[in-house]
């Protein structure tokens, strides 16, 4: 499995556009799938947005228009640019990456960075 590692978490002022990255252990070129997830207190962690291998991006409806997923295979990471960034956006973001192998899916977690918007 893949290890992950976010960074670029903090206490951001509403309407701030902080990027969080991901920076994995190995060649992220082979994973299928990376993705952004959040958590808020009290809440069900939530899908934020995806990105395929092969550059193709979906987003949550809370999210679209203002946060952009990307990955650099050259430098193993995956970012978040987040915009517009609203008090309800505040969670512990996770990395996630799933690698596809016949009759499985291998999964990997990051530990996870905190968001915190102030209004």
């Amino acid at each position: 499995q893949v290890h992950l590692v976010e960074s670029g978490g903090g206490l951001v002022q509403a309407g701030g556009s902080p990027r969080l990255s991901c920076t994995a252990s190995e060649n992220i070129f082979s994973i299928n799938v990376m993705a952004w997830y959040r958590q808020a207190p009290g809440k069900q962690r939530e899908l934020v947005a995806t990105i395929t291998s092969g550059g193709s991006t979906n987003y949550a409806e809370y999210v679209k228009g203002r946060f952009t997923i990307s990955r650099d295979n050259t430098n193993n990471t995956l970012y978040l640019q987040m915009n517009s960034l609203k008090p309800e956006d505040t969670a512990v973001y996770y990395c996630y990456a799933a690698i596809r192998i016949p009759g499985r899916t291998l999964s990997s977690w990051g530990q996870g960075t905190q968001v915190t918007v102030s209004s």
